[in-house]
């Protein structure tokens, strides 16, 4: 997908939040555990991520309908760039993950969502804008999956992704060319 990205004309950076969970309970999850190993060479997200990026794309897992606290925290965290006005016209949009596929995923995002109007960003769902969105489950807020007990996704939602991550750099390129004219 970067790839695609690229040719649109986008600098692609996959970054992750940082972790609060101690080391003993990440241990004591086989899922959690492998997940930390498999991203221990993803940087971490830094508030000059935030400032250069002219859209960002959050994931995060669902916890009890709403963003993990790592990534509650990490946006806590960006009052400073608010209150400078650095996060405004940001382009984002979201994607989630939950262990079911009625587990809160839409509120998760609109939870996210609702911290990006904060910021004066501008949200860009998918919306009903392509079928290729129905064969991943049809929501509207942003792609989401059903993660199976062994972490592995349920549905096939590669092709939902591509087309939210396309449309959302489309949107951030055609508004920045606006800006810059």
């Amino acid at each position: 997908m970067k790839k695609e990205l690229k040719r649109q004309g986008a600098d692609v950076r996959v970054l992750k939040v940082p972790e609060l969970a101690p080391q003993s309970v990440i241990d004591q999850n086989p899922i959690w555990k492998s997940h930390v190993e498999a991203t221990k060479d993803v940087p971490v997200a830094t508030d000059e991520d935030i400032i250069w990026a002219d859209a960002i794309i959050f994931s995060t897992p669902t916890r009890f309908g709403v963003m993990a606290s790592q990534m509650k925290q990490f946006l806590d965290t960006k009052g400073g760039l608010w209150a400078q006005g650095k996060t405004v016209n940001k382009v984002v949009s979201a994607m989630t993950s939950a262990q079911n596929p009625h587990g809160g995923q839409e509120a998760t995002i609109l939870s996210l969502y609702t911290s990006m109007f904060h910021w004066g960003a501008i949200v860009v769902a998918p919306g009903f804008t392509d079928s290729v969105l129905f064969g991943a489950g049809g929501n509207p807020y942003g792609t989401s999956v059903s993660i199976n007990q062994d972490g592995k996704m349920v549905e096939d939602v590669e092709a939902a992704v591509k087309y939210q991550a396309k449309r959302t750099v489309s949107v951030a390129l055609a508004l920045k060319k606006g800006w810059e004219n």
